[in-house]
């Protein structure tokens, strides 16, 4: 429910409307870990069927969870590449640990040789937004500070360097190779930890959740059965422990603060390529 058209009260107008013109699934399921749900997006098998069944940094047996995308499954990108499509992926990336075997960084499930023709992103699963670790372009691990490809006015924040080269291998794609489809993947970091976002997004959300969480999940739900996508039958769940007995209150309406402007940046899409 963290985002508007599912019953929160961030604000997150993009996905609103491509919601109200688009679907909005109300029953669906996920692998309750990032490294499974990732594999199976990227795939369209059970996570287990892709050797991710858990997670990517450690090995438990068994070919369900050997912690590494399996090269008996084939990504979307490796299908699309069949016919005729260009692949392009930005962000988080997760189905492959970072590794090095005799000091050289082992690539062989990167998504440059898993059907992707460009990537800028991080193979990390998660990582500073202001200096990320493990950010890659292409098949070449960079230092954000010393990337001449990108140095936005602003400031390096992950979130927007994924949107704007989302948008830069878009309207690349346009020039040099406009008569050819393409398929183009976003994975965002934002809203995973660490807390990071921008004071300018933090001050849109203060004050906001100063009553409470009981108070946010109660507006949630209401809002949910006006938007018809859950059942107006269902109760609320009781809420894990009573505001009023929460020692530091102040600490946790700025942890909701900064979640909500990581949300609300993360979907601000770039209208324009500033490099």
């Amino acid at each position: 429910s963290d985002i508007g058209c599912y019953g929160a009260e961030i604000e997150t107008p993009n996905l609103d409307a491509l919601a109200a013109d688009g679907l909005r699934f109300t029953q669906f399921y996920n692998g309750a870990r990032c490294c499974p749900t990732r594999a199976s997006l990227l795939t369209g098998l059970y996570a287990h069927q892709t050797g991710v069944g858990w997670m990517v940094d450690s090995r438990k047996g068994g070919p369900g969870y050997q912690g590494d995308l399996s090269n008996q499954c084939l990504t979307i990108a490796e299908v699309l590449r069949t016919a005729g499509y260009r692949n392009y992926a930005c962000g988080k990336w997760h189905v492959t640990p970072l590794t090095r075997e005799a000091g050289a960084l082992q690539k062989h499930n990167w998504p440059m040789q898993r059907g992707f023709d460009r990537y800028y992103g991080t193979i990390h699963g998660a990582g500073s937004l202001w200096d990320p670790n493990s950010l890659v372009r292409g098949n070449t691990q960079i230092s954000p500070y010393a990337d001449e490809d990108y140095q936005p006015k602003d400031g390096f924040f992950y979130t927007d360097a994924i949107s704007d080269h989302a948008t830069r291998f878009v309207r690349q794609h346009q020039e040099s190779s406009g008569d050819q489809p393409f398929f183009l993947y976003v994975a965002y970091t934002a809203a995973h930890w660490p807390m990071h976002a921008r004071q300018r997004d933090i001050a849109k959300y203060r004050g906001r959740y100063q009553s409470g969480y009981e108070a946010v999940r109660e507006a949630r739900l209401r809002k949910q059965q006006q938007l018809g996508v859950v059942d107006p039958d269902w109760p609320l769940s009781d809420a894990p422990e009573a505001w009023s007995k929460v020692a530091d209150q102040a600490f946790e309406e700025r942890c909701m603060e900064v979640y909500a402007a990581m949300v609300d940046s993360m979907e601000r899409l770039a209208l324009t390529d500033p490099i």
